[in-house]
């Protein structure tokens, strides 16, 4: 089996569960709405919208992954701080009962980014510390600069990675088992997009983890240089 037969068989059973989820509920409530009590509805209309959600996330996790692959970067001058304000309410907004620290640094210099990407990168990186932790805990968001790097860190309080997992975290479709992915909507497929992003604007991504003590990602990418800039866009 080719890479690109074994992905297609992969999405179609990823996205087949909640379509048969939507099919199976949709066809009881039509088939027996006499006979099913106001609790039941309400209860099976909530799975058919939990599950038109994940349905929703894959499909553009799905594009996604498509659009990474075909290098739509658009590099410029990004001020880091900035744009991980600009997804803080997003987060707030999910994630009401947890707190959120900033420690960014002052005077951080410009990176060489796609604005749009690194907020997607860390949208999906805050979204995992949030969705992989309980309510109450605090998720970290700390920049920094080194060399002629500049490092973002996302730092959670969540149910933490086991060692034997950690070879599985940036793979298509993996889903690491624990005891709130059972809760937790997900398809496998944010921390690989991420990986792909990050790789795609010459940055990197670590991580270290402990079992039910938390995790922590680290990106890093280069220092705006006209220089560079210039080499790029020469080349492009």
């Amino acid at each position: 089996m080719t890479a690109q037969d074994e992905f297609i068989s992969t999405v179609s059973h990823e996205l087949r569960t909640p379509l048969t989820s939507i099919r199976g509920f949709s066809q009881t409530l039509l088939n027996s709405w006499d006979r099913i009590d106001d609790e039941n509805k309400k209860k099976f209309i909530k799975i058919i919208e939990d599950q038109s959600n994940r349905l929703i996330n894959l499909v553009e996790n799905i594009l996604t992954v498509s659009k990474t692959n075909v290098g739509n970067i658009v590099f410029t001058k990004v001020d880091v701080n900035s744009a991980i304000r600009k997804i803080v309410p997003i987060f707030k907004e999910t994630y009401k009962n947890h707190k959120l620290v900033l420690n960014l640094k002052n005077n951080l210099p410009f990176a060489r980014l796609d604005e749009d990407k690194l907020q997607q990168v860390m949208t999906n990186l805050m979204d995992n510390g949030g969705k992989y932790s309980k309510e109450g805990s605090t998720l970290t968001v700390t920049t920094r600069v080194e060399g002629e790097r500049i490092y973002i860190e996302v730092k959670d309080e969540g149910v933490g990675i086991i060692e034997e997992d950690f070879d599985k975290l940036f793979k298509k479709f993996s889903r690491l088992e624990n005891h709130l992915t059972s809760t937790t909507q997900g398809n496998g497929l944010g921390l690989y997009i991420t990986k792909q992003i990050v790789d795609s604007m010459y940055g990197e991504i670590t991580f270290n983890s402990k079992e039910n003590e938390g995790t922590t990602f680290v990106v890093s990418f280069p220092v705006y240089n006209e220089e560079d800039a210039l080499k790029c866009l020469q080349k492009s």
